[in-house]
């Protein structure tokens, strides 16, 4: 068993300690176990919200094992509080999904991780199983709805877009045909699972402001039509009501720590590249009313993360961050570059000026927003003298803030002077984010303005069939609502081959999917999945456990 291991299992606090330090008395903890608690919603204060400094962590174009947004987060807020601040990290729950698929597990990595990983890895507080059970309720009274003689909405179920989730990678699900067995087995009809992390009842959970809220969203959401052209909503089923008892505990956002027992707060987990791909409103307000410091993430790329992070939750919650982390990997930008994958290890300074541009342009969709940043340089044991001293300087002609992020081997201690950097551009921000696009504009021109302010692509081009939907979600009504693109997580276009900083690209939008009870509009670019596939060789093969009941194979 390693040290970190040995400090996971023997050094954790318990959660009342924990607590103590950010002022929450115990009585309001909601225990699950001595490591875990759900917090209530009554310690938001609006006017500490506005107060407090967020930090948003974001990346580069990532690899497929990812640059380690987590880690230097949770690192930098470890670092934060090393150095006198009072900070918080608050962070998504990771889907089982990626934890068995190739990601592995998503509670950091090294000395910069948040505990009990075991249980942060699996099912928590189960959060995610009420999010399913919610969604799946849903579209069993969908089913049954059609299948009534004597309530039924007229439901077309050719319309029907509700699919039921399940948290894991099954690509087998994606397409099948349910109500199968005679009069007793329902009414036939195409459908599929999403995973639950792309659901959108996990889109709302993480949208939602209130209990109040939660329930009015619920109630929107967009199930289809009747056959006379009429839109259903959940509300037409009288569906919201028993979704939120099913969300009335899951609503609540979980309080941990960190290695270095910090505070850490954990909730929602929608992806990036599907979803907006970022942690609950109420748990950055949580966050936000209990520390000087908040310190959060946004999936994937600033592509992704960051874009749906400002133009969607922080416009919604009316938030803004007071600074932007890119984190970056020198094995990445070589990746950019055209190094390989199994090459990444060896230095390759032609590769890396290759990759370059595509922090160049990261660089520049954040100098869009109008927040200061600092460039994190997440430090791997391969990295040489003259790669790392390439990329300072890199920095240093752009004019923006450079440092190195050792989260890994040395937790806080290793992030002390990222954190230093990281203080000096909060205190110096004086004005809220610019969004990319006004709510005003028109559903056509938000994509356009994404495509080629963030992607840097020439245009958007719709297929007949996105068209059409196009102009049946404005008869809705829908089109002041913000976009949430869908896309892939690996290249700034929709065409993941395209690696670096790609040019003269279109994106290419086949289809749109409603998120009406989120509040945004989905289009989806490419070979874009709500259900991922396992790969050849998934991380659930590395999963062991003793004849203790020890975990190991998770990090």
């Amino acid at each position: 068993m390693s040290d970190i291991e040995i400090a996971q299992r023997t050094q954790s606090q318990h959660i009342r300690e924990i607590a103590e330090k950010i002022g929450i008395a115990e009585e309001l903890l909601e225990y699950y176990g001595p490591k875990k608690a759900k917090l209530p919603l009554s310690l938001i204060d609006e006017q500490k919200v506005q107060e407090g400094k967020l930090i948003l962590v974001t990346a580069i174009t990532p690899t497929p094992p990812g640059e380690g947004k987590t880690t230097v987060s949770i690192g930098l807020a470890d670092g934060l509080n090393l150095i006198g601040k009072k900070a918080i990290t608050v962070l998504r729950e990771p889907s089982l999904g990626p934890v068995f698929g190739i990601k592995g597990g998503a509670a950091g990595g090294g000395r910069s991780q948040v505990i009990p990983m075991e249980d942060i890895n699996l099912h928590f507080t189960g959060d995610f199983n009420a999010i399913e059970k919610a969604n799946n309720l849903l579209a069993a009274l969908i089913d049954n709805n059609i299948q009534s003689k004597t309530n039924n909405l007229d439901i077309d179920p050719r319309t029907v877009l509700w699919k039921r989730v399940m948290d894991m990678n099954d690509r087998s699900l994606r397409n099948i045909i349910s109500g199968l067995g005679g009069k007793t087995g329902g009414i036939p009809r195409e459908t599929g699972f999403n995973i639950t992390a792309a659901s959108e009842v996990m889109a709302i959970l993480c949208m939602s402001s209130s209990m109040e809220n939660l329930l009015k969203r619920l109630g929107n959401i967009y199930i289809g039509d009747t056959f006379e052209g009429k839109a259903v909503f959940a509300r037409d089923l009288n569906a919201e009501g028993a979704m939120a008892v099913l969300l009335k505990d899951a609503i609540k956002p979980n309080l941990v720590q960190t290695l270095e027992g910090n505070p850490a707060i954990l909730h929602g987990g929608p992806f990036a590249n599907i979803a907006q791909g970022t942690n609950s409103i109420l748990a950055t307000k949580t966050g936000l009313s209990l520390g000087d410091y908040v310190v959060t993430e946004a999936g994937f790329g600033a592509d992704l993360g960051a874009e749906k992070f400002l133009n969607i939750k922080c416009r919604e919650a009316g938030i803004s961050p007071k600074a932007v982390v890119i984190v970056a990997t020198i094995r990445a930008l070589k990746y950019h570059g055209g190094q390989n994958l199994s090459e990444l290890t060896s230095e390759d300074l032609d590769a890396l000026e290759k990759g370059i541009p595509n922090l160049e342009k990261h660089i520049e969709s954040i100098q869009s927003f109008g927040l200061p940043m600092v460039v994190a340089v997440n430090a791997f044991t391969t990295d040489t003298k003259a790669e790392t001293d390439f990329l300072i300087n890199y920095c240093d002609r752009k004019g923006v803030a450079v440092s190195f992020s050792d989260g890994w081997s040395k937790g806080g201690k290793g992030c002390t002077e990222l954190a230093e950097k990281v203080v000096i551009a909060a205190e110096n921000c004086s004005q809220q984010f610019k969004p990319t696009y006004d709510l005003d504009d028109d559903i056509l021109s938000k994509m356009h303005k994404v495509a080629t302010t963030i992607y840097g692509a020439e245009g958007v081009s719709l297929t007949p069939k996105a068209k059409n939907q196009l102009k049946r979600f404005n008869d809705l009504g829908f089109n002041n609502l913000p976009i949430c693109m869908a896309k892939t997580q690996k290249s700034l276009s929709d065409n993941e081959k395209l690696t670096g900083r790609p040019t003269g690209f279109t994106i290419d939008v086949r289809e749109f999917e409603i998120a009406a009870g989120a509040g945004f509009i989905v289009p989806i670019a490419g070979n874009i999945l709500r259900m991922p596939g396992l790969p050849e060789n998934p991380s659930s093969t590395k999963i062991k456990m003793d004849a203790s009941g020890n975990v190991s194979g998770l990090f």
